[in-house]
Order: C-alpha cells, then structure tokens, then sequence
C-alpha cells in the first residue's frame, strides 16, 4: 500500500475491484453520468487530484490504477506482451466500470491512459459515449513516422521496449533519478514545480518497486509489438473511432512536437475536436484550469 501525508481526494471512495485477471485500485465520487479517468506514464491515479473535486460535481468520477501501476495489481509480463497491451488494460477497465454498474461511460485518458483509451473505444464502442485524449497520437503514427525528431523526444519508447532486463537494471539503479528527470523534461517549466508533494510522493513511492518497474517496461513492449500490431489491423481495415474524441495537447508538450495533433487524429475519428492547453505534456497538473475548462465543455455537452 502506498501512503500519502494527506487524501488527494477528499470525499472519494477508495476501492479495489476485480479487472481481467488483475486487481484494479480506484477513487469514486460525485454523482451524475459516469467517468472514467486514466492517468499515464510514469505516474498514477494521484495525477487527476487537481481536477477530480471539480469533475464529480458534475459526474460520477472512477479514477483507476491502470494494471501494473500505482496501488493495482503487477503481473509479471508475458512472452507476447499480450498481458500489457491496451487491449487487455482495456478489458480492465470494462469489466470494472460494469462491476459499478456502468454498461456506457464516458472515459478521459491521459499518455498511456489515452492509448487504453481509444483502444477501448475501438474493441467496445457500445461502452464508450465521449473519449478524450491527451497529449498523445495513436500509437501507429508515432512508431509510422518515427525518425530522429520522433525519437529524440519520445526515446523512452526505444529504451523502454528493449529485452527484460536491460532497461529494469537500468532503472532500479536510481529510480527517483530517473523518474524526477523524466517527469521535469516533459514539463514546459522543465522542473518538478507543477507536482504536488503528495502526488509527487506517490509516484516515487510506486515508481520504486521492481514489479512496477517491469510493468511499466511492458507497458511499452506491448507499444513496440501487440499496440502497434491491432492499430495496424484497424487502420488497414478503415475502422474509425464512432463516439465524439477531443485532442487536447500541451502547446509544449509531446503531442505537438511534429505533428499537428487534430490533424492526425482527424484521420482516426468520425467527430473530432480539441484544443491546444499553455502545459507541457502534464497539463492536468501544469494547468488544470484550462484543462478543466476544455474538458467539461466537451464532457457536458448535452448532460449538464
């Protein structure tokens, strides 16, 4: 269990419900139409904290640990990475939000989150009424369009997805480093002053662990093999993303580093809008006054 001085998130519920085959840990609260918010990497559910008190007032707000993060289960990985891919996080998040009885939910999903996400709203469209991204393109246009520009501001998925266990080793050497450094370069500040202490001491406190440490790790295989592999399926296949999908992107963040975000995404979705937040790629914690005002006018339309 990890343990912060303070609740990040008074007046939530805090529970552990059955996912596919794993334990998935969540904070519930509000009232209304349900949400469902997923954070991404290298952080936890503690990243919503600046905007959940706001969100419930209009929703029935389940911010979940995705499998292999924070306070939810961590199986070890498997050889085709299948048990990390978004598909199976995807699953996760289905059966949990039907565990509470929410057959149709609206779901925002930042990084990593964002990528389970769509997946979602591919493999189950009948679930998902409204997606927003944020700050991510789908994983087919990153890995499509990869060159040095790409890499150079997305290397962890180079270095993330090598065999176990060159980068677990690597990480368990300073993991605090590694995370502080990684969390601060992607900032447009490029230090950790958006973070909250407790949220920051959560991160650290989960970002220590070996198993998390190699779920995350593949977390990213999946990206380079199974993620890449069923977005190719889809996009070869014309499929496209039905529900309503809003871009938001950090006008410094990772998004926009070399591609116009509701360009890519225009060509995945039927009914595409976004915006563009002054953050960085954590922009829920960089500024989550404007991320919160362009998230409800896109959640409330035709609710609130």
């Amino acid at each position: 269990m990890l343990n912060t001085e303070r609740d990040l998130f008074p007046g939530f519920e805090e529970r552990t419900l059955a996912g596919d085959g794993v334990e998935i840990h969540c904070r519930i609260g509000g009232s209304g139409p349900p949400l469902l918010l997923l954070h991404g990497y290298p952080q936890t559910h503690a990243m919503w904290h600046p905007v959940a008190g706001d969100l419930a007032r209009c929703f029935t707000v389940v911010i979940a640990d995705l499998r292999g993060y924070g306070r939810s289960g961590a199986p070890e990985g498997d050889a085709d990475h299948m048990l990390y891919s978004k598909r199976q996080m995807a699953r996760d998040m289905i059966v949990v939000m039907r565990a509470l009885g929410h057959e149709r939910f609206a779901v925002a999903g930042h990084d990593r989150g964002g990528r389970v996400a769509y997946r979602m709203a591919f493999d189950h469209p009948d679930s998902v009424t409204r997606l927003a991204v944020l700050d991510i393109l789908p994983t087919y246009d990153y890995w499509q369009n990869m060159d040095w520009r790409y890499a150079m501001a997305i290397y962890h998925w180079l270095f993330l997805a090598q065999p176990k266990p060159l980068p677990e080793r690597l990480i368990a050497g300073a993991p605090d480093f590694y995370l502080d450094y990684t969390l601060a370069s992607w900032t447009a500040t490029k230090d950790l002053s958006a973070f909250d202490p407790d949220a920051l001491a959560e991160y650290r406190a989960s970002f220590r662990q070996e198993a998390r440490q190699h779920a995350a790790c593949e977390d990213y295989r999946a990206g380079a093999t199974i993620d890449m592999d069923l977005d190719t399926r889809d996009r070869e296949a014309g499929r496209r993303i039905a529900c309503p999908l809003l871009v938001i992107y950090g006008a410094a963040g990772l998004a926009g580093k070399t591609a116009t975000p509701l360009d890519t995404w225009s060509t995945w979705g039927d009914d595409v809008s976004g915006a563009p937040v002054d953050a960085g790629h954590f922009m829920v914690e960089e500024n989550p006054a404007e991320t919160l005002r362009v998230l409800l006018s896109f959640l409330c339309e035709g609710v609130c």
